[in-house]
């Protein structure tokens, strides 16, 4: 949330100031990390060993090895955080804090990984398409990798036509030799994950301090986003998973049913940057307020895909921003978060030439994602929910995933 100052140094607890040692009971997320780590020069990986077993709250937390790093992007070793409930397993790396696999129950109780991604650590150092990422230090795109903050003009990367997307060359999800892994935390319930940000790293002002942490209960999984900066900067993080709730592999989305609670939505140009309008979905194609099978309503509206931006209640609390059901396995997610947007994209880039988990092909269409941030250009639209973080605030957001079956 802008504006929350941090808690004291002396402190290790949430804003709220009175959490238990272990977790916070009001916001149910872990307290702060101590204030030691985040002065040190740089991420720092803890011993890559197979480590011993965590439970709490019914939540089972371990940890492996997953690989190596190649030694021209500084060899560290990637490690596997395994988080498990009674109905769901995710596996997150220590790389670009990547989902690498999320399996939970349909409704005759058989698990399935609903997540894209890859069997290897080889497949994630290449290129791809932010499978299971976090994007940062702005998701979305930046038009023109352009923005002016306090008088002073930055140019940004161009890696989307002529924008910046996801953060430019090397964003948080990308190899950045010494800093690219992510130094963890193992919680009673998760995991938290620490990065410096250096001023200057990817043209963004400003040392950048950012935390993700995924904690699971149940059937629910939370990612919570919290960053400090020492300079102005604009900030936008999201988890870039795709989603195929029939298994990852199969061939399209068009049996899911999608509904997003949004009365608005921003229209685009040509290179995806909205237009500035804000517009209602009333009447159009972008109307899913009401569950819509996806394949009928393409082709209902004669709509290539989606890739846009969803405006949600701007409200600082948990509320729901979308469901997904596959109504032939029973499989559901809904999406609740604390940010003013929803970005939906249908996959309409993937075109079968990456092979997967297990040698699946991708092709176009195969998994949907529904990415909580704030809205696309945001630093170049002033009428938009503001993008930026000044010292002393605190950038402060969360996303849970609900999955259950009927």
């Amino acid at each position: 949330m802008h504006g929350v100052t941090p808690p004291s140094a002396g402190r290790q607890s949430c804003d709220f100031y009175d959490c238990s040692p272990d977790l916070c009971l009001l916001c149910s997320r872990p307290p702060l990390l101590p204030p030691e780590l985040p002065s040190l020069p740089g991420p720092q990986l803890l011993p890559a060993v197979p480590g011993p077993r965590f439970r709490g709250a019914m939540t089972e937390v371990r940890r492996e090895v997953f690989g190596q790093m190649p030694q021209e992007e500084g060899g560290g070793v990637v490690e596997k955080f395994i988080l498990k409930s009674d109905t769901v397993k995710v596996e997150i790396l220590s790389l670009g804090c990547i989902i690498a696999a999320l399996e939970t129950k349909d409704r005759d109780g058989k698990f399935s990984d609903v997540v894209l991604g890859f069997d290897t650590l080889e497949g994630y150092t290449r290129k791809h398409p932010f499978f299971g990422a976090v994007v940062g230090r702005v998701a979305n795109r930046i038009a023109k990798g352009r923005f002016t903050v306090e008088g002073k003009e930055y140019q940004l990367f161009l890696n989307n036509g002529p924008n910046s997307l996801h953060g430019g060359a090397r964003g948080f999800d990308k190899v950045n030799i010494r800093l690219v892994l992510w130094s963890p935390q193992v919680l009673p319930n998760g995991v938290c994950f620490f990065r410096l940000s250096p001023d200057g790293e990817e043209s963004y002002p400003g040392d950048l301090k950012v935390w993700v942490t995924y904690t699971l209960s149940g059937g629910e999984l939370a990612i919570n986003y919290r960053a400090q900066t020492s300079k102005t900067t604009p900030i936008n993080l999201t988890n870039h998973a795709y989603f195929n709730l029939a298994g990852q592999g199969s061939q399209d989305v068009y049996d899911h049913e999608i509904s997003i609670e949004a009365d608005a939505y921003l229209p685009v140009d040509d290179t995806k940057i909205p237009t500035g309008e804000v517009a209602a979905v009333q009447g159009t194609g972008f109307d899913l307020r009401q569950p819509v099978e996806l394949g009928k309503h393409l082709q209902k509206f004669h709509l290539d895909g989606f890739d846009h931006n969803f405006c949600l209640q701007q409200a600082q609390a948990r509320r729901l921003a979308a469901r997904a059901r596959h109504p032939p396995t029973g499989r559901a997610m809904e999406v609740y978060t604390t940010q003013p947007g929803i970005q939906f994209y249908t996959g309409n880039n993937l075109d079968g030439s990456l092979k997967g988990k297990g040698a699946v092909v991708y092709p176009k269409h195969s998994a949907f994602c529904l990415e909580t941030q704030n809205w696309p250009d945001a630093v170049n639209k002033p009428h938009f929910p503001s993008a930026l973080l000044r010292p002393g605030e605190e950038y402060n957001h969360t996303t849970w995933l609900l999955f259950n079956a009927a």
